[in-house]
């Protein structure tokens, strides 16, 4: 339990024994500084329910909570407001036990099995600039929900079948006529790959082209395509070969991207689950027959817009990706029983989960209890509010945007502080920050302008900065070349010093609501918000050259925890921070 949240339990407690039904407290921060630090409203709900004066409550709780230590400066403002400081022995507990273990300063949620659905990733495709959203807001939720004590399961969900699959073993078999694979006896004989993940980037598109510009090439690929679906022994051999050099890509990019998942499955990995999602739905007399289709109504009597029924199966019996993410469900519901989960993709998506989850639920693939909860996402544009574009108008591969900022952040940072052989890791890790902070500092599900000059400085709201503040708080750790494990805070000068340490107890509230909205930006902002006041603080005060060594101690043990806060929280959201810079 946080050190806030433990306070206001325990005035609670007092506040019981006036008699009154208050269930907890909660230290509302106020706009007014002059008149305290924190504002209680409970006596303005406790008049509501009793029927009472809510000053006159007030005052009898004003006057129980005045022989707290503790607590100081309580007034009462308007019809029953209590505003109320914290006393400078409080601020000084309270940081202390920060510097002990910053486990002191988390709420933990109730214990619950979470499995996260995030990435997106398809097979034999270059990841592009629309892949960065759901992996940076993915990776940063998981983090987060495990931080808070839950129990996480990720999974990438590649788009390993499908269309792609079909243009792909077309521009192979093109290349390599000869290859074993396309053998009319193939009997499961292996043979190396003669192309590489460079080329594989590049065989996508042009067989794309090809089959755009050609019907009768098109017609090939669908055909191949169903027979991939089919298990088809020569193609289904290949594309599983094609796939793992994909993936082996694919993680590469996500890994600089410090994006990781427990989970690296495909929609393929759900084709042991097909007959008996089927089965269910026909068991539950849910499946009937619209235009050659086999679809489920999802419609309900509460709908106010349009809700289309959801297709199974086509008209031939091939699975669609809507049966794969059902048989899905029923694969991660059978083998990890979670209790709840979670999709991180595209805005536009929102009315195609409210299909899946609706037959999931009407054709008990999951349990009832299971709560099925889909996050939208929306988008990250270019300067002109558009979707960031290659030269030639192509969408542009998150390899190259992330190239684009790291040239950026070369041009910006002072290399010469850092050895020839990490310049290159930490622009890298520099630019990935910058890309970072700037895609999470907005709303999850609001469109924002991504502007790579703007992110990338040293200066305002921007990874870059957070970084290169959080590199010169260890560097003076590091310069005072003391036991800081040995430090305790004894001695406050002003009210900047106290200024950190409450900003340090937000933390709490911050990431609760960070959890509850499946948005990191309250965590971005917070970020900044306390990194500022510690630079505000460092500006004005010589730390190191401190004479008075009682407060030079407090003062390092300070730093160390809004360094090990900042750490703690940069590592939530998935940015590293580099040795210098």
């Amino acid at each position: 339990m946080s050190i806030i949240k433990e306070l206001e339990k325990e005035l609670c407690k007092k506040v019981k024994k006036l008699g009154y039904p208050l269930e907890e407290i909660k230290f509302v921060p106020s706009s007014r500084p002059d008149l305290g630090d924190y504002q209680i409203n409970d006596a303005m709900n406790l008049g509501k329910i009793l029927h009472c004066n809510p000053r006159e409550i007030a005052e009898k709780i004003m006057k129980e909570l005045e022989t707290d230590d503790r607590l100081e400066r309580l007034n009462i403002a308007g019809p029953g407001f209590i505003n109320i400081s914290l006393s400078s022995k409080f601020y000084l507990d309270a940081a202390n036990k920060l510097l002990e273990n910053l486990e002191n300063n988390i709420d933990r949620q109730p214990q619950k099995k979470i499995f996260i659905d995030y990435g997106g990733a398809n097979i034999a495709k270059t990841l592009h600039v629309g892949h960065l959203r759901p992996a940076d807001i993915g990776e940063a939720i998981k983090r987060l929900t495990k931080l808070l004590g839950q129990e996480v399961i990720s999974d990438v969900h590649f788009g390993d079948i499908g269309r792609q699959s079909g243009m792909v073993i077309y521009e192979m078999k093109e290349r390599f006529p000869d290859l074993v694979y396309f053998k009319e006896d193939y009997n499961g004989e292996e043979a190396e790959l003669p192309i590489t993940k460079e080329d594989l980037q590049e065989i996508y598109p042009t067989a794309s082209a090809k089959a755009k510009e050609n019907d009768e090439v098109m017609e090939i690929v669908r055909d191949i395509t169903i027979k991939i679906e089919e298990e088809h022994p020569g193609y289904t051999a290949l594309w599983n070969k094609i796939k793992e050099l994909s993936k082996e890509d694919i993680k590469e990019i996500y890994e600089k991207l410090n994006t990781t998942f427990d989970l690296w499955e495909g929609e393929t990995d759900c084709y042991p689950y097909l007959p008996e999602t089927i089965d269910r739905l026909k068991k539950q007399n849910l499946l009937y027959e619209s235009e050659g289709a086999l679809v489920v109504d999802v419609k309900e009597d509460t709908d106010t817009e349009p809700m289309p029924p959801l297709v199974i199966l086509k008209g031939n019996g091939g699975t669609v990706y809507q049966t794969r993410d059902l048989a899905t469900l029923l694969s991660r519901e059978k083998r990890f029983a979670p209790d709840e989960v979670w999709y991180f993709t595209d805005n536009r998506q929102e009315l195609y989960f409210k299909q899946v989850f609706r037959v999931a639920k009407k054709g008990k693939i999951v349990p009832e209890p299971t709560e099925l909860k889909f996050f939208g996402i929306g988008t990250m544009n270019d300067r002109d509010g558009k979707p960031f574009k290659t030269r030639d108008g192509g969408v542009m591969s998150l390899v190259n945007l992330m190239e684009l900022v790291k040239e950026q952040t070369l041009s910006k940072i002072n290399t010469n502080l850092v050895e020839d052989d990490k310049k290159h890791q930490t622009a890298e890790q520099i630019a990935i920050a910058a890309l970072k902070y700037a895609d999470l500092l907005p709303c999850r599900n609001k469109d924002f302008i991504f502007d790579i000059n703007k992110f990338a400085d040293m200066d305002g709201k921007t990874g870059t900065y957070l970084l290169y503040s959080t590199v010169r708080m260890k560097s003076l750790i590091t310069k005072w070349n003391q036991d800081v494990n040995k430090l305790k805070i004894t001695k406050l000068k002003d009210i900047s010093d106290q200024e950190i340490i409450k900003t340090l107890l937000r933390m709490p509230v911050i990431l609760t609501n960070a959890y509850q909205e499946k948005s990191l930006n309250e965590i971005a902002e917070y970020l900044y918000k306390l990194t500022s006041t510690y630079n505000k603080f460092y500006a004005e005060n010589h730390i190191l050259k401190c004479e008075d060594e009682e407060l030079k101690h407090s003062w390092i043990a300070l730093t160390k925890i809004v360094y090990d806060t900042n750490k703690l929280l940069l590592n939530t959201l998935g940015i590293e921070i580099p040795e210098k810079m």
